[in-house]
């Protein structure tokens, strides 16, 4: 076992399927931030070539200097980096990391395109989690000051030309990739709070339900059963009477109830094979959905949504799968949903409606099924796991 397999056992390094999409785009974003700092090595590099070749390929103090000077440059800029990608703006770094651009400038034999490309990378770090009028500042303020460090004295044209362009294109280039980063993050976090609130706003309707259907049915029974008390000791026969009156209620709250509960199971089965057809593509999976036919009775219906719902649970907690197909077809006088993953690794014996199997989840659904007379089977083949569930349509309500 390589080390990625090990960190990927321990969940410290997870493969690209379990990674969800917005955590793949942070990936590349902290990677293609964080790789800028090797242009910054580039000319420093260049010039310390230079200087060696001057010397006789001896190092000096001062090369030596430059390239402490440069690891600590490297460790400030990918720290301001991984700042900027988590929405923090890392002052003391930029700071630090701007001083010694500086020293370092003044220090080495600096040409444009040699420790001259530092001032570029220095920009490229500090205007990350400002304003656009505050990241145009700081450009232009950097390629002069670059340009003057570089001359000497008064800067030469082709040298601003040439610091202008650079700092034109990468500092506004980490911009744009922050930028689709902040997108990205936000959009996720959109789509959080939306199904938060929809959880919400379903808790609402519950008990506004529930508080129509019963409210009026229970106040009835609090009056009724206070009048049966105090007609207990005067008069048995109106005391009797407006006790059966309360057991009515009762009944007929009670059924009211039951009918509510039992809406609130009944679920929508194409809703709901879209539904699980969008979680598991926002999870990085892709499905293929078969067209669904219509005029199933209602239970067959709910039950093979509950199929469906936990067969998709297993996919994204139990799986490492890329692709993931359901299908719905009406053959032999039974409905049969069939789901299948590429993602299922060890494959597992084969089980058949068997409430001893792996996890409470296939046992609720095999529970399920066998109620309405139906089978359910998973089966491992390779890499493929696949989950069926026939249920019969005779004698469905």
């Amino acid at each position: 076992m390589n080390m990625d397999q090990r960190l990927r056992a321990i969940g410290l390094w997870p493969s690209r399927r379990e990674r969800s999409r917005s955590e793949r785009v942070r990936r590349v974003t902290v990677w293609t931030l964080t790789g800028t700092v090797m242009l910054a090595w580039g000319g420093p590099l260049a010039g310390l070539g230079n200087t060696g070749q001057h010397n006789g390929g001896v190092l000096t103090p001062a090369m030596i200097a430059g390239l402490a000077g440069m690891v600590v440059f490297s460790v400030l800029y990918v720290r301001a980096m991984l700042a900027a990608v988590a929405g923090r703006r890392a002052v003391a770094e930029v700071a630090l990391a701007g001083v010694i651009t500086v020293v370092l400038m003044l220090t080495q034999d600096t040409e444009t395109w040699t420790w001259g490309i530092l001032g570029p990378a220095w920009a490229a770090m500090a205007v990350l989690g400002v304003t656009t009028s505050a990241a145009v500042l700081i450009c232009a303020v950097t390629t002069v000051l670059s340009a003057v460090l570089i001359s000497r004295g008064l800067p030469e044209l082709p040298v601003l030309f040439t610091l202008g362009f650079i700092c034109a294109v990468i500092p506004w280039a980490n911009r744009f990739q922050l930028w689709l980063w902040e997108i990205v993050r936000a959009a996720e976090e959109g789509e959080e709070a939306r199904a938060r609130l929809a959880v919400t706003e379903e808790r609402l309707r519950f008990a506004r339900d529930l508080h129509d259907l019963v409210g009026h049915s229970l106040s009835a029974i609090a009056v009724k059963s206070e009048v049966a008390t105090r007609l207990a000791a005067t008069d048995d026969e109106r005391a009797a009477t407006e006790m059966a009156e309360v057991r009515t209620l009762a009944r007929q709250a009670l059924h009211e109830l039951r009918g509510a509960v039992r809406g609130y199971r009944t679920v929508d089965l194409l809703a709901e094979l879209r539904g699980v057809r969008a979680v598991l593509e926002a999870g990085g999976i892709r499905c293929a959905l078969d067209p669904v036919p219509d005029g199933l009775p209602q239970d067959v219906a709910t039950v093979l949504a509950w199929v469906a719902r936990e067969g998709t649970t297993n996919v994204l907690r139990h799986s490492k799968a890329a692709h993931c197909r359901i299908g719905l077809t009406v053959r032999d006088g039974s409905a049969i949903l069939e789901i299948t993953n590429d993602g299922a690794g060890t494959p597992p014996a084969d089980r058949t409606g068997a409430p001893g199997g792996n996890g409470s989840g296939l046992t609720g659904l095999t529970e399920r099924v066998t109620s309405l007379g139906g089978t359910l089977t998973t089966r491992g083949t390779g890499d493929h796991f696949h989950l069926s569930a026939a249920v019969p349509l005779r004698g469905a309500q």
